[in-house]
């Protein structure tokens, strides 16, 4: 065994079993805070694999990674799978393979595994519809935003002896981030009335998960007042953007902004004109009615006689009475005229612009890099004229119609929208890494703590020295004795033997056992330094001699 090996061992012997225990405890306390450390500060980065998952899809998709070798996390609501950086494409390919996630909100694919022998007319249309929620809900997921949906809809039941046709109607509950949940409520509601035949979008209901009504009823957004404010931005944007057109290549786009107010009148008109022309006519009937009466009368008398009064026989009556003759004719001619007319009826759903308010702000140094720095007051007013000019041109202005331009010069200060964008320093791109550099410093730290207070006194109390040897060169110097005892001891002739040989004296042998002798404190310096034991007996033999 070599020495250095050798005067460990001795200095580990010369311990003792307690202080030997407690090197240890601290050697494998040190070692186990090491190996803590560097488990959960180099803890490999997790990325999302799904999220929105039903408990049964965790457990499944847990036992198939888990199988596969993959280690993965679920997030502290226990919808979402996690696994390490780098792993997400080999993990989804394993679970395509698998079939997995299977979540409930499943499409058409649902007829993959319904059989066809023995299924009822009421089961196809239960999967039908189930199927039909499934895909709805799939494209409403697929909305940025739209972190999950599920999709209720009522089919009605044909009857033979109902009146009315009853019309289907459907419920959405979303979950959404980031994004105006009631604007997207009316998209969906016009998705799922297309979706579903015979569906229209005021039968849908739309509900986010903390069960704020989003749109249900009438749509809101066809009434009046939606229109005309819709209409009113549309129409100020298309003008604003003409202003930017016609003068952003002559003052450059940081150097102006322009701001319009539209006055848009969108009432629905509908005109019923019927015109008639006295100047045209055209015959259309002709009707003619004639009549003819003729009509003659004779009256018979009876002459008065003697006669008259004998009771046998009565006279004959005569016909030389009273004649008389009329004769009518009658004639009626009418005739229908039919005059042309022309009727216009005329139905305007548009809108027509009521008065403009136009505010341009232009930046002052523009003009005056444009002008030159000596330029007068009225060289700016000129040039704003021109610009006002310019405005009017771009955006239709009209006097008549009580239309506002307004533009001035001012100061604009440093630092607004337009200004160049500042590329991402050294601090925003460490910012991407501050996690990994917060473990690789934690980690460094914690080496280094358990270096400087764990390591190091270990180091130290291995290679201590034993209780009676000394610990430097300069306690072994101090520890010499000086030249008389060593003369006294060289004239007494009790200098020791060789190590380890015994004394014929027992007291002496006790003296050595508790201090050793100088020869073999100075045999122990020139073990550990020849070159430094040589010049303390340098310095010592030149004392004596002095």
């Amino acid at each position: 065994m070599p020495d250095q090996l050798q005067n460990v061992v001795d200095n580990l012997r010369s311990f003792g079993p307690k202080r030997l225990a407690i090197l240890a405890a601290v050697a494998v306390l040190v070692m186990v805070t090491i190996g803590v450390s560097s488990y959960y500060l180099n803890k490999p980065a997790y990325e999302t694999l799904y999220v929105g998952l039903d408990r049964s899809d965790v457990n499944q998709i847990g036992l198939v990674l888990g199988e596969a070798g993959i280690s993965f996390d679920v997030d502290s609501k226990g919808t979402s799978i996690l696994v390490p950086v780098g792993k997400t494409a080999q993990a989804r390919m394993l679970l395509a393979e698998k079939g997995l996630p299977t979540s409930a909100n499943a499409g058409y694919e649902l007829f993959d595994n319904v059989g066809s022998l023995g299924l009822t007319s009421f089961m196809q249309q239960v999967t039908r519809v189930r199927a039909l929620e499934g895909e709805i809900a799939r494209t409403i997921q697929s909305i940025n935003g739209v972190k999950s949906a599920r999709v209720h809809i009522v089919m009605p039941e044909r009857a033979n002896f109902r009146r009315e046709e009853q019309q289907p109607t459907a419920s959405v509950m979303i979950r959404t981030s980031g994004i105006d949940a009631a604007r997207t409520a009316m998209s969906i509601r016009f998705l799922v009335a297309a979706a579903v035949p015979g569906l229209n979008a005021d039968k849908v209901t739309v509900l986010d998960t903390n069960g704020t009504l989003l749109a249900a009823g009438d749509d809101p957004a066809s009434n009046t007042a939606n229109r005309a404010f819709g209409v009113e931005q549309t129409v100020e944007n298309e003008i604003e953007s003409n202003i930017n057109r016609a003068l952003a290549p002559y003052l450059g786009a940081e150097n102006f902004r322009s701001s319009v107010k539209a006055t848009v009148n969108t009432d629905t008109k509908q005109i019923e004109e019927t015109i008639f022309d006295p100047n045209s006519r055209v015959e259309r009937s002709v009707q003619t009615v004639r009549t003819n009466d003729n009509s003659n009368q004779q009256q018979a008398s009876t002459p008065t006689s003697v006669e008259q009064n004998l009771p046998t026989d009565q006279p004959a009556a005569t016909t030389d009475g009273p004649k008389s003759t009329e004769k009518r004719e009658r004639k009626e001619e009418t005739t229908n005229y039919e005059i042309n007319s022309k009727k216009i009826a005329t139905k305007s759903d548009g809108f027509s612009i009521s008065r403009l308010s136009i505010a341009v702000v232009v930046n002052r140094q523009r003009l005056l890099d444009i002008l030159g720095k000596d330029a007068s007051s009225d060289q700016i007013n000129a040039r704003i004229a021109e610009i006002k000019k310019v405005v009017a041109s771009a955006t239709g202005f009209d006097d008549k119609r009580g239309d506002e331009i307004d533009v001035a010069a001012v100061e604009f200060l440093d630092g607004l929208d337009g200004a160049p964008a500042e590329t991402p320093g050294l601090m925003d791109r460490l910012g991407a890494h501050v996690f990994s550099l917060i473990n690789a410093a934690a980690f460094v730290l914690v080496a280094f703590l358990v270096t400087w207070f764990g390591l190091k006194p270990l180091a130290a109390a291995l290679g201590k020295a034993p209780s009676g040897a000394p610990r430097s060169f300069e306690e072994v110097q101090r520890s010499l004795p000086a030249a008389e005892g060593h003369a006294q001891f060289a004239t007494a002739g009790a200098l020791p033997g060789p190590a380890g040989a015994p004394l014929a004296n027992p007291i002496d042998e006790l003296r050595q056992k508790l201090r050793p002798a100088p020869q073999e404190r100075l045999a122990r310096m020139v073990d550990l330094n020849e070159e430094r034991t040589a010049h303390i007996l340098r310095k010592w033999a030149h004392q004596e001699a002095s």
